[in-house]
């Protein structure tokens, strides 16, 4: 993957995100899921263009289920922008750059 999208885990999910210093949007996505795969491009366009303003991180929800089902995420993908350690925003299934970009400017 890319240098500008962080990979999380359960483990790491407190230090990468809650305590972050700068907002972080988590995309909550699986290998398996159609819809996860077609943002991953627009998420990596994004990631750039965002670059010190905002991380954004992936959590594979097979591989990592406590975050996952403490956030109830039923439906991937899930993307969430965390605040000073705090879910923020939420918007679930895949969506433009220009959805994206607009969902990211009114919440950061």
């Amino acid at each position: 993957m890319s240098e500008n999208i962080k990979h999380i885990s359960d483990a790491s999910f407190e230090v990468d995100v809650l305590k972050s210093e700068r907002p972080v949007l988590v995309d909550f996505w699986a290998e398996w899921c159609g819809p996860c795969k077609a943002i991953g491009p627009i998420l990596e366009e994004v990631a750039k263009e965002y670059d010190g303003k905002i991380l954004i991180a992936k959590m594979d929800v097979d591989a990592n289920q406590a975050v996952p089902a403490k956030f109830g995420i039923r439906g991937i993908p899930t993307l969430i922008l965390f605040k000073n350690g705090v879910a923020a925003a939420q918007k679930v299934g895949a969506m433009a750059k220009g959805q994206l970009t607009s969902f990211i400017d009114s919440n950061i």
